[in-house]
């Protein structure tokens, strides 16, 4: 961690959030306008699930080339990552709307993503968001033994090389999700005791979970079957979705937290952290792409994190105007706002920090 980072104070911790909230509190009261999603959000969930739903209603309803269902299937992969980022995203933080049904009915649209409300709850809202990029806490910086995002976490040899190979294995994400991570998620949580609100009884979380992916595969795998598919039509086409999917959703993750402008701190032999949990954020978290209409709309407001991870429970479709509160305030207290221009740039910054933990520790 930075001499910065080491040396802020608990008082000024305390002083740089106190202002921080107010200052946004008084942007949405000044403004008469609530912190959760409206007419435009609303208007991206039915982009996101048109891009989702249409392309697989042509394949089924229209005899359709073959290079033609490959191009439908990336865009489903497309649309299944943009319902994530839009929708499921600020439902299940509870931001999407003011109504309580409408978050868990949006919220429960990971369940055609191929995840599980519960597992998503404790993995994202509770672990990441409270233990950002925290080696052993945090499992979003944790790819098993194949890639390398922490410098805390052991080398392999195989860790030189991951700078080429890791961008094809984050298409796997959803892929793992579909098959295996949801059922290790529940064991373990459960067995922890770990939730998001009220602790879920073990038997209905179980029952929710094996009956989600019975619907899931019978969506994506038994309906094609049925209509007349071939095994194999239907296993490329699955493929061809979730590979999509992973990539964008991985990608859009790792901008965020591993690159060289972000920190990996740990705590010390107590368990404590140098820094209180804002600025903790701020030290951890990177932005970018601040300026492009394009990547704000389709990432849900993601490309923006530092925002994100202060104020979660606050809709994405408000980060673009309380970003300069945030970076302001930032800067009159002397603490970082880390951010990258244009995605390219933040693409490449990754690859380059995967290099640098790809290297073996004693020559880093």
């Amino acid at each position: 961690m930075s001499k910065q980072a080491l040396t802020f104070s608990r008082n000024d911790s305390a002083k740089f959030f106190k202002t921080l909230n107010k200052r946004v509190n008084n942007y949405f009261k000044e403004n008469n306008i609530k912190r959760t999603g409206n007419w435009k959000l609303y208007t991206k969930a039915i982009v996101m699930f048109s891009l989702l739903i249409v392309p697989v209603v042509l394949i089924f309803t229209v005899d359709l080339p073959s290079w033609v269902q490959v191009i439908c299937m990336m865009v489903v992969g497309v649309g299944m990552a943009g319902v994530g980022m839009n929708v499921m995203h600020d439902a299940n933080h509870g931001s999407f709307s003011s109504k309580k049904w409408v978050n868990k009915l949006m919220g429960s649209s990971i369940y055609i993503l191929a995840g599980n409300d519960y597992n998503w709850k404790v993995q994202h809202n509770v672990l990441h968001h409270t233990y950002t990029n925290i080696q052993g806490h945090d499992e979003d910086i944790d790819a098993g033994r194949i890639i390398r995002f922490s410098k805390h976490t052991k080398w392999l040899k195989i860790h030189k090389y991951q700078r080429y190979y890791a961008f094809f294995l984050y298409g796997l994400l959803t892929v793992n999700w579909a098959i295996t991570t949801d059922f290790k998620q529940t064991f373990v949580y459960l067995k922890r005791k770990l939730s998001y609100g009220k602790f879920p009884n073990p038997a209905t979380q179980w029952t929710k979970l094996i009956v989600g992916k019975i619907i899931y595969y019978a969506i994506w795998v038994v309906l094609p079957l049925a209509l007349g598919f071939t095994w194999w039509q239907v296993l490329i086409g699955f493929f061809i979705m979730h590979y999509t999917a992973g990539i964008i959703l991985s990608v859009i993750f790792q901008l965020a937290h591993v690159m060289p402008n972000t920190d990996m701190p740990l705590p010390d032999e107590n368990g404590n952290m140098k820094n209180t949990w804002a600025i903790h954020q701020l030290f951890t978290t990177s932005n970018f792409s601040p300026k492009s209409w394009l990547v704000e709309f389709y990432t849900g407001g993601l490309n923006r994190q530092v925002e994100h991870h202060l104020f979660a429970q606050i809709s994405h479709i408000h980060y673009n105007r309380i970003a300069k509160i945030v970076k302001e305030t930032a800067k009159e207290f002397s603490l970082p706002y880390n951010e990258y221009d244009t995605i390219w740039k933040a693409i490449s910054e990754h690859y380059n920090q995967l290099k640098v933990l790809g290297r073996k520790p004693s020559l880093a």
